[in-house]
C-alpha cells in the first residue's frame, strides 16, 4: 500500500534525517556501473559532502577535487594508486589526500560510505598521507568513563588532519552523558541497531541505514534502544580555527 506521504525523514534549519524510503540515486562525474545517494553537501549548508556509493561488479567511482575517505559497508573494492592495488573489504577504509590520483573499482557488488572535503592547509604543517586500514585493526576506548560506549578513531588525532571519522558502539541502554552543542558539524551513518536521537528540539527514532547531518551548534544526544548494540560511523570537522575559511 502507498505510504500516503508518511516518512521519518526530516529536514530542519540545523539538521537532517534521511531514511532509506526517501533515498534518490544519481550518477556523479566519472562513475561507471555505480550510483550515489547524496546525503550532505554545500547545497544544504554543509562544508563537506557525504554519499553512499552503490557499485555493480566492476563498477568504478569517479574522481574528486577534494580529500576523500572511503568506508566499505559491504562487498569488496580495489584501490589502485601508482600501479599498486590494495583490497578493501567490509569495514575496510582508506584516507586519500587531496590531489592523489587513484581509482576505486568494485570486485563484486558493493556499497561504501564516501566523505569528501576541501583540505584546509596549515603553515609549516605537512598535509596527511595515504592511509589504508580496517576498523578491526583500530583499538577501541570508552567515551568518558562508560565502558558500554566504545569509540574507534579511524584517523589519527594529528593537526595535519582537518577532519575526524570514528565508529561508535552503544550497548543496549547506553547513551551520551550530555546534550552536546558545539562548533563542529557531523555526518552520521547508522550501521547497526537503533535508538533515539535528539536533534535540535526534536526526537527521532533511528535505525540502521539512516543518515543524519548535524549543523554547528545543533543540540544532539543519542540513546541506544533494543536488544542489540547500536553502531554508527560519524564525521566531524576538526583541528582548525573557527575563523579559518574552507577553500
Amino acid at each position: 500500500m502507498h505510504n500516503l506521504g508518511q516518512t521519518r525523514s526530516s529536514q530542519q534549519r540545523n539538521h537532517l534525517l534521511l531514511t532509506a524510503d526517501t533515498f534518490v540515486r544519481t550518477t556523479l562525474p566519472g562513475m561507471k556501473g555505480c550510483m550515489a545517494v547524496v546525503h550532505a553537501g554545500p547545497a544544504m549548508g554543509a562544508k563537506f559532502a557525504q554519499y553512499t556509493a552503490e557499485f555493480e561488479s566492476g563498477g568504478e567511482l569517479g574522481g574528486t577535487p577534494a580529500q576523500r575517505f572511503l568506508f566499505v559497508l559491504e562487498g569488496q573494492l580495489k584501490l589502485e594508486i601508482d600501479g599498486r592495488q590494495r583490497e578493501l573489504v567490509t569495514r575496510g577504509y582508506a584516507y586519500l589526500p587531496e590531489g592523489l590520483p587513484h581509482r576505486v573499482v568494485a570486485a563484486k557488488a558493493s556499497r561504501a560510505s564516501v566523505i569528501e572535503k576541501p583540505y584546509q592547509p596549515l603553515v609549516s604543517i605537512e598535509p596527511p598521507k595515504l592511509i589504508v586500514s580496517r576498523e578491526d585493526a583500530v583499538s577501541s576506548h570508552p567515551l568518558g568513563d562508560d565502558p558500554d560506549l566504545q569509540v574507534r578513531c579511524l584517523l589519527p588525532d594529528a593537526m595535519n588532519f582537518d577532519f575526524a571519522v570514528n565508529t561508535m558502539v552503544y550497548q543496549p541502554g547506553a547513551s551520551l552523558s550530555m546534550v552536546e552543542m558545539h562548533v563542529m558539524e557531523h555526518g552520521l551513518m547508522m550501521l547497526e541497531g537503533g535508538g533515539i536521537y535528539r536533534l535540535g528540539d526534536s526526537w527521532y527514532p533511528v535505525t540502521a541505514g539512516d543518515f543524519i547531518w548535524m549543523g554547528p551548534w545543533c543540540a544532539q544526544w543519542f540513546g541506544a534502544i533494543g536488544k542489540v548494540p547500536a553502531k554508527y560511523l560519524i564525521y566531524k570537522n576538526w583541528n582548525r580555527h573557527p575563523l579559518a575559511s574552507v577553500p
